[in-house]
Parts: C-alpha cells; structure tokens; sequence
C-alpha cells in the first residue's frame, strides 16, 4: 500500500451509558447501549471497511462498547486502549491520529463526545451525498459513526483534508 492511496478512518461514539454512583470514567453500558453497540459493528460490518487498528478511550464505556462491536467482525483488528482519547479535544484527537504508523490502512477511533463529532467537522472538508446534512440534522448521539477517507500519510492528517464518506446513527 502506498501513502498516496485513500485511508479510512472511523470516528466511533461510545454507546448509551448508565448513571449509576461511580465515576464518569467508570460508567457502563446501559441495556440500550449494548443493544446499540452491537448494531453499530454489523453495520461497521456491512460498509466493508477492513479495519486495521482501534484506537479505544480506557473509560469503561467505551471499552464495553467496543467489545461487542467487534464480535460482529470476521477479522479483528490489533486494539490499543488509549487514555489521551478520554476528554480529548478535535485537537488532540487528531495529534494522537498523526501518530498512527503509515502501515496502517483503515482505523477506528472509539471515544467520546464533544471530541469526536467536533473531530469528524473539522476533519471533513467535503462530502459525499447527503452524509453531512444527516450528520448535522442527528448530531452525533451515542453508537454513532462517521467514516472519513483521506490520502497521504497519517501525519499529514489535518482539518479539511478528509472526505465524509459514511454516516449511521442508531434509530430513536
């Protein structure tokens, strides 16, 4: 593969949380958010997007929303847990992207909000179809996804240069 082919990346929002009395780096799933979890990997499934490596938030939700995604898939990726990706700005988010070794193709970044609906705007200098209105018009709610694609190597990632390819969103 060469740097001048298109990579993917997809931006992954954790699934529904509960709110029980811990701290909001511990919360869990709530039973729609592993139902929603679930979803969101067939659906991942479905776009036929090879992942190579997820980068995942340490925060329990976010680990147990990746954890049933990824059952869905035939071919699990090599998955780091990151602490950065917690509380992380578009800013950060995209640093910590830039890291990424060129050998990567396709990546998931599974984290929280505002960082990764902020991330997936800025990151998106076009779109294909109606990707970005229905991405506006839903926000960015829990199990959400959005993939981007982008040539060149990943330190060269930066605001506008992506294209938003794909929006899912869990129905209401």
């Amino acid at each position: 593969m060469s740097v001048a082919d298109p990579r993917r990346i997809v931006l992954f929002r954790h699934a529904k949380a509960d709110w029980p009395q811990v701290t909001d780096h511990e919360r869990p799933l709530a039973d729609r958010g592993r139902k929603d979890a679930a979803e969101a990997g067939r659906r991942l499934v479905d776009s036929g997007i090879p992942l190579d490596l997820a980068l995942c938030s340490t925060a329990t939700r976010t680990r147990e929303t990746w954890k049933l995604a990824v059952q869905e898939f035939p071919h699990r990726p090599k998955t780091v847990y990151e602490e950065r990706i917690y509380e992380a700005s578009p800013g950060e988010l995209i640093a910590l992207l830039n890291e990424t070794p060129d050998d990567v193709h396709n990546a998931v970044m599974i984290g929280h909000n505002p960082g990764v609906q902020g991330l997936a705007e800025i990151l998106a200098g076009a779109a294909e179809g109606d990707t970005r209105r229905r991405m506006s018009d839903r926000g960015f709610p829990a199990a959400a996804f959005a993939v981007l694609s982008f040539s060149g190597p990943w330190k060269a990632l930066e605001p506008g240069v992506a294209t938003l390819v794909e929006y899912w969103a869990p129905s209401d």
